[in-house]
């Protein structure tokens, strides 16, 4: 069963509207990523027992921990989040029930190594970039975003109105993600892009003074600014003109026998409305992001 509507979800801190309309225009991307899409989905991909990594099982990854809005809780295994309900109805897709989608965990940079995975797919918020096809397969893309520089109240960056008054600040984000790319290409601060493992890790240095901003995708924005940081202020969205958006896709081993059922999956999910059901579910707001120029 397709998991949209929620009674007692936990208090959900406010996304921008632009999350609504993140999933749409993603059918002409459908065929270029590290699959194709011709595969029918549905009970039969089920019955290919071999080709999973536990026979009857369909194994998904996340983060440890994983975040919200992407999964509230930590607790992928009940669905809630955008990712979680996003991984049981690829499931439902490929023909499995709920009690078999078995979920394990990784880090980011773990699952876009290459090598042998413990994993069917997983989704941590990843973007598709033709240097980790070199690596592992990608479904089609279930979701974008842009990138989102914030900050607190206390901060220089605060003040900032353009990507000109962002130069002579410290910016920072989280290695090998697309937000440190677009640090570097979009910003190219006068210090250059600093670089951390993880948001948690930038977040913390936000807090204490030791950056100025950090860059991250749009409903971790929200989230930060809204429940995370105090005084947390969003100074704006990179402009997407710039290269600097993500489509995230499931990633799956390198060369996987399943990635043509799973990029099938997800766009029937998409071309039914499913993706944008739950990211209206899931993400959806009335809070605003500037474009900065």
């Amino acid at each position: 069963m397709i998991r949209l509507a929620r009674t007692h979800r936990p208090t959900r801190t406010p996304l921008s509207a632009a999350a609504l309309t993140a999933v749409v225009g993603l059918t002409a991307c459908a065929g270029s990523t590290g699959g194709g899409s011709e595969a029918p989905s549905g009970d039969a991909s089920a019955d290919a027992s071999a080709e999973y990594v536990t026979e009857g099982k369909l194994t998904v990854a996340t983060g440890e921990p994983a975040f919200y809005p992407w999964v509230i809780e930590n607790t992928p295994e009940s669905g809630e989040g955008f990712e979680a309900a996003v991984a049981y109805a690829v499931a439902e897709e490929l023909g499995f029930a709920e009690d078999d989608v078995v979920w394990v965990r990784t880090t980011f940079e773990e699952a876009i190594a290459p090598g042998p995975k413990d994993f069917d797919f997983n989704l941590q918020q990843f973007s598709i970039t033709d240097e980790r096809k070199q690596s592992v397969d990608f479904s089609s893309p279930y979701y974008e975003t842009t990138q989102v520089v914030i900050t607190t109240a206390s901060s220089p960056a605060a003040d900032a109105t353009s990507i000109a008054d962002l130069k002579p600040l410290l910016i920072g984000a989280q290695t090998g993600t697309t937000s440190f790319q677009a640090i570097e290409s979009t910003i190219a601060p006068d210090q250059g892009a600093q670089v951390f493992n993880t948001n948690d890790d930038a977040k913390l240095a936000l807090e204490n003074g030791t950056v100025d901003a950090i860059v991250v995708d749009l409903p971790t924005a929200f989230y930060l600014t809204g429940a995370e940081l105090t005084e947390g202020v969003i100074v704006g969205q990179l402009p997407a003109e710039a290269g600097t958006g993500d489509q995230f896709g499931l990633v799956l081993e390198k060369d996987s026998p399943l990635t043509d059922d799973v990029t099938a999956a997800v766009d029937a999910l998409r071309e039914s409305g499913t993706l944008d059901e739950l990211a209206e579910e899931w993400l959806a707001s009335a809070g605003e992001a500037p474009v900065l120029q």
